[in-house]
C-alpha cells in the first residue's frame, strides 16, 4: 500500500489532518483527523511500511505496552478511516 498522490498530512493544533491538494481535490474535498498513532502510521507508510504485517511491527516497536491483538484492530480502524488516500 501507498499513498495516493495528492494526499497530505499537516499538523493542526495538537493533533494532525489529512488534505487533498491539486488533482486529488477533485475526488475528495474534506480532511481526515488523525490522533498522534494516526499520525505515525500515515508516516510509517510514506517511510515504506507497505504492508499490514509491517504496519503492526512498526506499532509494535514504537509503543511498548502494546499487545498484537490490539494493534491489528487499531490498525484495522485506521486504515478503515484513510482507505480512500491510499492504494495498493
Amino acid at each position: 500500500m501507498k499513498v495516493k498522490e495528492g494526499y497530505i498530512m499537516k499538523k493542526l493544533g495538537t493533533g494532525y489532518v489529512v488534505v487533498t491538494v491539486g488533482q486529488a481535490s477533485k475526488d475528495f474535498n474534506g480532511m481526515i483527523r488523525l490522533n498522534p498513532a494516526g499520525a505515525y502510521l500515515w508516516q510509517s507508510v510514506l517511510d515504506g511500511a507497505d504492508t499490514k504485517e509491517k504496519l503492526v511491527q512498526a506499532m509494535l516497536t514504537r509503543y511498548d505496552d502494546l499487545d498484537e491483538e490490539t494493534a491489528r484492530k487499531d490498525l484495522d480502524e485506521f486504515l478503515d478511516t484513510v482507505a480512500l488516500a491510499l492504494e495498493e
